[in-house]
């Protein structure tokens, strides 16, 4: 999960800022769901404005045509293909993100804690040690999220 934050406000690389969830746009990358998630700085003047994905189209026209055409184009100068999207390239709305968001919070947690770890045991040595070397990240402490009703907050 990758985070497009549409936001006014320019923030050095790495700083943690609150943001409102929009929407999510589905890239696919080698075969795999790599998602976008669509958000604004939660003190940018436009987040007031700004709640679900159709509202950037409303109130800021052609920003998801722009975000989506970068995810496209992105790696072409590094002689790759463009992009392609899932979902009809559709931008999906602030509940599907979310729902997105938990899930791949809880594959995360499985990993970290180790859960996955004892769920591998019919897979082959090299998967197994792939996941066990994952599984043993010092991330550990940030997988007490337990709340299934908001998105996950770090």
């Amino acid at each position: 999960v990758d985070v497009c934050e549409i936001g006014l406000r320019i923030v050095k690389t790495g700083e943690i800022r609150p943001v409102k969830v929009l929407g999510i746009l589905c890239m696919i990358d080698e075969g795999e769901a790599d998602w976008k998630v669509v958000a604004i700085d939660a003190e940018d003047k436009w987040a007031p404005f700004l709640n679900d994905i159709d509202d950037v189209e409303t109130h800021l026209p052609g920003t998801l045509t722009a975000i989506r055409e970068w995810f496209r184009t992105y790696k072409i100068p590094d002689g790759k293909p463009p992009n392609v999207f899932g979902l009809n390239e559709k931008f999906m709305d602030k509940h599907y993100a979310l729902e997105i968001i938990k899930e791949c919070n809880h594959a995360w947690k499985e990993l970290i804690t180790g859960e996955k770890d004892r769920k591998i045991e019919e897979y082959d040595d090299a998967v197994k040690a792939i996941v066990r070397k994952l599984s043993k990240s010092n991330l550990v402490d940030l997988a007490a999220h337990d709340d299934d009703d908001e998105a996950p907050t770090f």
